[in-house]
């Protein structure tokens, strides 16, 4: 489905629910509630699946449009998600409707909106919104300069493009209190975390030379510090700080003896096909899954493919 064929869709039906994924980040909920919001202008029911995940830091901005429970959707719209394992917890249902920039996106909608090429689901619901109303409102420019930035580490990764940064002038224009927002998600965190920091540059492990850095963040590590889920956002981007590396490894452990892993690379190794080994997927250079196994096991399992990945990069 093409983006004017889903605003058409939209402004057809009524009675929107819309999901955000399984921890949810900054693009997944700024894009679901801007989107929200636009529809509410233009005179729909539509809520946010209340997702139990969100954290304190976005609460703030995506609580005002949860759905009370006795809502009772006509048609689901998800945003930002790849797959059914992705759906917040306790969601049962069907979805008619998939908002999405990854590309590994399975299918699994009725109706699809993908555009690969955009670094932030946020890029893609910013243009639908011009499409239903000409451009967003403050508040919805608030909601999508979290998404886009949060989704480019503040504008620092390799998938930023010449669209992100034109998003980024339209919400600004349109009322976007960049500053703010950037000092909240980029440079305000609690003493927890930054002990949290600590530890793991103190425990970064590498590998081949140093072509591949591990983060491993276990759960002594985490009940040590002292940090919340609240501040546990972005722990994937501290590992890819260390010079020379090619390859950036975090492993985080969950209490049910499984780890969440992220992955992410420059441009000579696809993270995403190494996930999709372990049944999770994303971009070419950031991507993630979650192996059921813990740190260490999870370390020796995902090593190889990644090795073989720069093998096969370094001959291509």
């Amino acid at each position: 489905m093409t983006l004017n064929e889903a605003a058409g869709w939209l402004g057809e039906n009524d009675g929107y629910l819309i999901l955000t994924h399984t921890r949810p980040d900054g693009d997944t909920l700024g894009s679901a509630a801007a989107l929200c919001s636009a529809l509410r202008r233009a005179g729909k029911r539509a809520f946010l699946y209340p997702n139990p995940e969100v954290t304190e830091k976005f609460l703030p901005f995506v609580s005002p449009f949860f759905a009370d429970r006795g809502f009772q959707p006509e048609h689901t719209v998800s945003v930002d998600i790849a797959s059914p394992g992705l759906f917040p917890a306790g969601f049962e249902g069907r979805v008619e409707l998939a908002i999405d920039h990854h590309p590994s996106n399975s299918g699994f909608a009725a109706h699809t909106v993908l555009d690969a090429s955009r670094a932030a689901c946020g890029e893609i619901v910013l243009t639908l919104i011009g499409l239903l109303h000409g451009g967003p409102t403050r508040e919805e420019a608030d909601l999508l300069f979290i998404a886009v930035s949060t989704d480019t580490g503040c504008f620092q990764y390799a998938n930023v493009t010449e669209n992100t940064f034109l998003s980024a002038a339209a919400l600004a224009r349109a009322g976007a209190d960049t500053a703010g927002l950037s000092r909240l998600f980029f440079r305000t965190f609690s003493r927890a975390r930054l002990a949290l920091e600590g530890a793991v540059y103190s425990r970064l492990r590498t590998f081949r030379g140093g072509e591949i850095v591990v983060n491993i963040v276990t759960l002594d590590m985490i009940r040590q510090t002292g940090v919340t889920e609240n501040d546990m956002d972005d722990l994937a981007a501290l590992a890819g700080k260390l010079e020379g590396h090619q390859v950036s490894l975090t492993i985080r452990e969950n209490e049910n003896g499984s780890c969440r892993v992220s992955l992410r690379s420059g441009r000579r190794v696809n993270v995403s096909d190494i996930a999709k080994l372990f049944g999770g997927g994303g971009h070419a250079m950031a991507a993630g899954c979650t192996v059921k196994a813990g740190p260490e096991e999870a370390l020796a399992l995902l090593l190889p493919p990644i090795e073989a990945a720069l093998d096969a990069g370094a001959g291509a």
